[in-house]
C-alpha cells in the first residue's frame, strides 16, 4: 500500500537527481529454521523489499516504523555495512558497499543501540583515535570537538570510560563522535533513545543549528513523533520492507487519521467535559476517553492545533495542569491499513 502525501506520490518533491538515491532496492536474508531433530528449511525474508526515494542535499529526513520495518536494514546498506540483494543506491554518486572506505569520510553513523566508542577508553581517547583515523586537521578537530563538548554537554564525561556512561550520556557521545569528521550526511538511528526531557532538547536544538549552519543532510529514524516534528520537514514510513508514505507528518496523520491525547488535570472531580462546538479547526469531534477523579483524558485529531482545545478548557474549567501526548508510529500505521480501500 502506498499512500500520496497531500497530493504527491511517494517520492516526489525531491530533486530528480537526489543527493541520496535508492532505486527498487531490495535486501533478502536466508534463513534456517529447524524441523525436526536432524532437519531444518531455508526460508527468504524480505527486510526491503523494492524502496525507491530520493533526498536532496540538506535535507532533515524522518524515516520511520514499527520494530522490524526495515530500518536499520536501510542505514546499513546506505552505509555499506549490508550489500543490496537487488535494485541501485547511491549516496553522494557513491556505491557505498563498493566504496566504503571513501564513502565513511562523507557520512556519520549514530545506532542508538550500538555504540562507535572504544568501551574500556575514556570518551576523550576515542575522540582522538577518530581524529587519525579520519585525518581531521587539527584546527578543525579542535573546533568541533569544543562545539560538541559545549552544546552536548560533555565536558564532565571526556575522562570517563564510554563503558561507565549511561544510555544517554552514551547518546551524546556517539553523536559528537559522528561529526568531528565534518559529515555531509548524517544517519541517526534512535538518537534521542535513553535521553531525558532536557538532553533531548539539546540534541534537537543542536541538531537543528548543524543543519541550518553547515546544511548537513540528515535521515532520522525514531519511534519519538516529537524528535520528527521538531526536526523535520518530510517523512517516509516504512512497513514489512515497504515504503508507505513519503510526505509531511501533517498529511500522515490525516492519512493515518490518528489521534493525540490531552491529559487535563482539573483542581476538582467534575463530570466529562463538554466543549460548546463540536471539533476543533473543523475537525472530528474532541472525545472524553477516560475519566479518572480530577483527570480527564480527550482525544483529538493529531493534525489540529492544541492550543485552542486547550484555550476553551482552561476558560470554562478550574483546570491545574495538562499535557499533551503524541500517538504511537504503530498505532498510526495501523490505522493507515485499516483505512486503506
Amino acid at each position: 500500500m502506498t499512500r500520496r502525501a497531500q497530493g504527491g506520490p511517494v517520492g516526489a518533491g525531491v530533486d530528480e537527481g537526489g543527493f541520496i538515491t535508492l532505486d527498487g532496492v531490495e535486501k533478502v536474508f536466508q534463513v534456517r529454521r529447524r524441523t525436526g531433530l536432524l532437519r531444518s528449511e531455508r526460508r527468504e525474508v524480505r527486510a526491503v523489499d523494492g524502496i525507491s526515494f530520493r533526498v536532496a542535499r540538506g535535507e532533515v529526513v524522518g524515516y520511520i516504523g514499527p520494530n522490524g520495518a526495515g530500518k536499520s536494514t536501510t542505514i546499513k546498506m546506505l552505509t555499506g555495512i549490508l550489500t543490496p540483494s537487488g535494485g541501485r543506491l547511491r549516496v553522494a554518486g557513491i556505491d557505498p558497499s563498493r566504496e566504503r572506505t571513501r564513502l565513511a569520510h562523507r557520512i556519520g553513523v549514530v545506532f542508538g543501540q550500538r555504540t562507535t566508542l572504544w568501551w574500556d577508553l575514556p570518551l576523550r581517547d576515542s575522540y582522538r583515535l577518530m581524529h587519525r583515523m579520519y585525518r581531521i586537521p587539527d584546527r578543525r578537530y579542535r573546533e568541533n570537538l569544543d562545539r560538541c563538548v559545549e552544546l552536548l554537554d560533555l565536558g564532565e564525561l571526556l575522562e570517563v570510560p564510554v563503558r561507565q556512561l549511561s544510555l544517554g550520556q552514551r547518546m551524546r557521545g556517539d553523536i559528537a563522535a559522528a561529526l568531528l569528521h565534518d559529515p555531509e550526511v548524517l544517519y541517526l538511528d534512535e538518537p534521542t533513545i535513553g535521553l531525558d526531557v532536557v538532553s533531548k532538547v539539546k540534541v534537537r536544538q543542536f541538531l537543528k543549528d548543524l543543519n541550518a549552519e553547515r546544511g548537513t543532510t540528515v535521515l532520522l529514524t525514531t519511534h519519538d513523533l516529537t524528535d520528527i516534528e521538531q526536526l523535520c520537514s518530510r517523512v517516509m514510513v516504512i512497513d514489512h520492507g515497504r515504503l508507505m508514505y513519503d510526505g509531511s507528518l501533517a498529511g500522515l496523520h490525516e492519512v493515518g487519521e490518528s489521534e493525540r491525547m490531552l491529559v487535563v488535570d482539573l483542581e476538582r472531580e467534575l463530570p466529562p467535559i463538554r466543549l460548546e462546538s463540536e471539533g476543533v479547526d473543523g475537525r472530528p469531534p474532541v472525545r472524553v476517553v477516560k475519566v479518572e477523579g480530577p483527570r480527564q483524558w480527550l482525544a483529538f485529531p493529531a493534525a489540529a492545533s492544541a492550543a485552542p482545545l486547550v484555550a476553551r478548557i482552561a476558560a470554562g474549567y478550574p483546570l491545574v495542569d495538562l499535557s499533551v501526548r503524541e500517538p504511537d508510529i504503530e498505532a498510526v500505521i495501523a490505522r493507515m491499513y485499516e483505512s486503506a480501500p
